[in-house]
C-alpha cells in the first residue's frame, strides 16, 4: 500500500534503537527522508548505516541531543529545518515506589518525556500549518491510562502526551495537518528485552522464557505476548501517511488488547 511519503521529511526522537528505530525504519521504506536522532554519537552512526542497508534508497540523517538537556534541545531545533512528520518517541521509564521518587526524578521524566514534545511541536507546527500539511505522532503508552503504582512518575508523562496530542490537534482545525497519538502496549524494545536479559541472568534462566512468563502474566492482555517494536511502527506509519487525512485527535490503541477501560 502506497503510504504517500515520498517527498516528505519526518523527524523521530529517540530513534536509535527500539521503536524510534522500528518507526524511522518503516517510514523510510515507505520514501520518506528520515532524520533520527539519539544522544550518543556512535550509536547515533551506527544506526543510520542500519537503516542505509534496511531500506537503500532513502535519505536517512541524524542529530546528536540528549533531550534530558534544554540547551542540546534548542541546538536541534536550530539544525532541523522543515519537518513534515514529527514522532515525539524520546522517553525514559523505569521502577519506582512513589514515596522514594524525589522532586528531581519527577522533573526529569516531564522534561524528557513531555517538553520535548512541546518543544519539538511547537518549532514545526507553524510551518506545517503554513504548508496546509504535516502530521504529528505521540508514542504514549497504555500505562498513561492504566497507571501502575510503581511507575506513577512514568504513567503520568504518558498521560500528558495524551492530553498534548489532544489539546494541538484543536489547532488544527480545517486544515490537513492531524495530531495524534498512539498507545503501545508492553513491547519488546531493547531497553525492556535488556532489563528481562539481566534478570534471566541472575536466575540463571533462559531471557525467552522468562519474557514469555512475563507476558502470560498479564492478565488482562489478548495478545498473551510482547509487541515487537515493528508492530507499533505500522501504527504510527499509518497515521503518518496521507491515508490517515480523517483521524486528528485521536489516541490510537496498539496494547494487545491490555486495556480493559476506552479513553
Amino acid at each position: 500500500m502506497d503510504l504517500g511519503l515520498t517527498g516528505k521529511r519526518a523527524f523521530i526522537s529517540g530513534s536509535t534503537q527500539g521503536i524510534g528505530f522500528a518507526v524511522a525504519a518503516e517510514l523510510a521504506r515507505a520514501g520518506a527522508a528520515v532524520v533520527i536522532n539519539g544522544r550518543d554519537e556512535h550509536r547515533l552512526l551506527a544506526a543510520i548505516d542500519a537503516l542505509a542497508a534496511i531500506a537503500p534508497e532513502a535519505d536517512v540523517t541524524g542529530i546528536t541531543a540528549d533531550f534530558a538537556d534544554a540547551d542540546q534541545v534548542q541546538r536541534l531545533v536550530d539544525q532541523l529545518g522543515e519537518i513534515d512528520i514529527l514522532i515525539n518517541n524520546v522517553g525514559i521509564f523505569g521502577l519506582q515506589d512513589f514515596a522514594t521518587i524525589p522532586d528531581a526524578e519527577w522533573q526529569r521524566y516531564f522534561e524528557i518525556n513531555v517538553m520535548s514534545g512541546v518543544r519539538l511541536s511547537r518549532h514545526v507546527l507553524a510551518g506545517m500549518l503554513a504548508r496546509d500539511w504535516g502530521r504529528i505522532i505521540f508514542l504514549s503508552s497504555e500505562s498513561g491510562i492504566d497507571v501502575p503504582a510503581d511507575m506513577t512518575h512514568y504513567g503520568m508523562t504518558k498521560a500528558a502526551m495524551i492530553a498534548l496530542a489532544n489539546g494541538l490537534a484543536k489547532t488544527t482545525r480545517g486544515s490537513r495537518v492531524t495530531v495524534n497519538s498512539v498507545i503501545g502496549g508492553p513491547t519488546l524494545s531493547d531497553g525492556v528485552a535488556q532489563t528481562i536479559e539481566q534478570i534471566a541472568l541472575a536466575q540463571r534462566i533462559d531471557a525467552a522464557e522468562l519474557a514469555s512468563t512475563i507476558a502470560a502474566g498479564n492478565t488482562t492482555s489478548l495478545l498473551q505476548r510482547f509487541i515487537e517494536p515493528t508492530e507499533i511502527a505500522d501504527m504510527v506509519a499509518y497515521l503518518a501517511s496521507t491515508r490517515a487525512s480523517a483521524t486528528n485527535g485521536a489516541a490510537l490503541r496498539a496494547d494487545g488488547g491490555t486495556l480493559t477501560t476506552t479513553l
